[in-house]
């Protein structure tokens, strides 16, 4: 199981698998690696990377302090470093996509081109309150057929989704015990996005501008609570150039094997 540890000691895991241009995969706030199970297969002329953050996934805990962006930002760095590395491409969803930007603004030499699942710099109030909601919880379902159950009534905005995928969702971010489900990742995490959320926003258009030059593309959930539309029309006139793909039936977060976001994808794979 390939591991490495952090300058601050924390063992992270990782995968990295087939050959071609270098694409690091960065998940979402509470996931991790097998958020890009879905793609995998398509993308099989890159070299993809799959990092599990702090906390998340397969890696070691880490005081709850440390879960922010800019440490795990560095620990991104402190990865391609192990790997030997010198630059890569950047496939972020969700939280993943701001350490993109993060990087582009702070070790924009170390990227290629970046990738934008369902994030931009302004970030919709209602998608951080439903976040709120539930980070740090253990499900209130007791089996996982009874978390896919409850997973496909309540996810916000998905449709047309089969069951098999509700299923898969609910056995990569559920662990079974004997007194029920449990997250995987370490519960602390919500003390620190609580902290974060209770400072005044950032603006992040900075970090967003930060990019030009390098490959992007945005993917959008067209039901997404978390990116407006508003803020994907701003990006796209910022960066007129923008790879741009609006997945029908979906909300936070595509899982990017939609035939849309798969188009917007190949399209900026051949531009790496």
């Amino acid at each position: 199981m390939p591991q490495f540890t952090t300058s601050d000691g924390i063992s992270l895991h990782f995968d990295d698998r087939g050959a071609g241009p270098p694409i690091l995969c960065l998940a979402g706030l509470t996931r991790n690696a097998t958020d890009f199970d879905y793609v995998l297969p398509h993308l099989s002329h890159n070299r993809l990377i799959r990092l599990d953050y702090r906390g998340r996934g397969l890696s070691g805990w880490a005081p709850w302090e440390t879960y922010t962006i800019p440490t795990e930002a560095r620990d991104t760095l402190e990865l391609l470093d192990h790997l030997k590395l010198e630059k890569t491409a950047i496939l972020g969803t969700s939280r993943g996509g701001l350490i993109a930007m993060v990087l582009a603004a702070t070790a924009r030499h170390r990227l290629t081109g970046v990738a934008l699942n369902d994030i931009g710099p302004d970030i919709a109030s209602a998608g951080l309150g439903a976040i709120r909601d539930y980070i740090g919880r253990n499900p209130a379902a007791g089996t996982h057929a009874e978390a896919a159950a409850l997973m496909a009534r309540r996810m916000a905005g998905f449709a047309n989704v089969p069951p098999t995928r509700w299923a898969e969702e609910a056995a990569k971010h559920f662990i079974a015990t004997a007194h029920g489900l449990t997250i995987n990742y370490d519960p602390a995490l919500a003390k620190a996005f609580n902290a974060a959320s209770d400072q005044p926003a950032a603006d992040l258009w900075p970090l967003f501008d930060a990019m030009a030059g390098l490959p992007l593309a945005l993917i959008r959930g067209a039901n997404s609570d978390l990116l407006s539309a508003a803020t994907a029309h701003e990006m796209q006139a910022r960066r007129p150039d923008m790879i741009f793909a609006e997945i029908p039936g979906r909300g936070h977060v595509p899982y990017l094997d939609e035939p849309q976001a798969l188009a917007a994808l190949a399209q900026w794979t051949a531009i790496l």
